[in-house]
């Protein structure tokens, strides 16, 4: 039954995000606000779920892990790079932006602070996407020339891919993160998982 519920949510979701996407110029900022306040409408009660198992005597931290990237996104690459004649050399086992992942990953495992209110807890999440974010974006236009010259691309198509993934990423922990989701890269997953 919760599965269902969640499914429901990550459908509106989406189509808000897929609406919100195609939206003329001057009506981005009202949707954006709009995402925003129904993000906060799904998860302030998983956020008050975390937080209420944080505080149990028993709940421990479980010690820091990760999987790089989720969702398979650095499986996928290391698969690539010993499938794909050149993907290795070229691009290397790991995506560029992994340690922003890694990065993301240590802010998910504690998710937040052990005595945070739930609307520090939704606060802090969304910090450590929009972390994400920058980092990634950060990460490809460090590599703006080398990618240019190599691909014969237009430095400023280099940026526009980048940005695009790093959008992508952002929506994609926005709409899959959640906290008290069972989900191995849930928000506080390194806590046992909520009641």
């Amino acid at each position: 039954m919760q599965f269902l519920l969640a499914a429901k949510w990550l459908l509106l979701l989406v189509f808000v995000l897929f609406f919100s996407a195609n939206a003329r110029a001057e009506t981005i900022g009202t949707l954006e606000s709009g995402v925003q306040a129904l993000e906060r409408q799904l998860e302030m009660g998983r956020h008050e779920q975390l937080v209420a198992e944080k505080a149990q005597p028993q709940s421990v931290l479980s010690p820091f892990s990760t999987d790089g990237c989720s969702g398979g996104l650095s499986v996928g690459w290391e698969y690539l790079a010993g499938k794909i004649k050149n993907f290795h050399d070229r691009l290397g086992t790991k995506p560029a932006w992994e340690s922003c992942c890694i990065t993301h990953d240590r802010a998910y495992h504690t998710g937040g602070d052990r005595y945070a209110t739930a609307v520090d807890s939704f606060s802090a999440r969304r910090e450590a996407d929009l972390a994400l974010k920058a980092c990634v974006l950060k990460t490809g236009i460090k590599q703006i020339p080398e990618l240019s010259e190599e691909y014969d691309i237009p430095p400023r198509e280099v940026e526009t891919l980048y940005s695009v993934i790093a959008a992508l990423m952002y929506r994609s922990v926005r709409i899959g993160g959640m906290p008290c989701t069972g989900l191995p890269w849930r928000w506080g997953y390194g806590w046992p998982e909520c009641e």
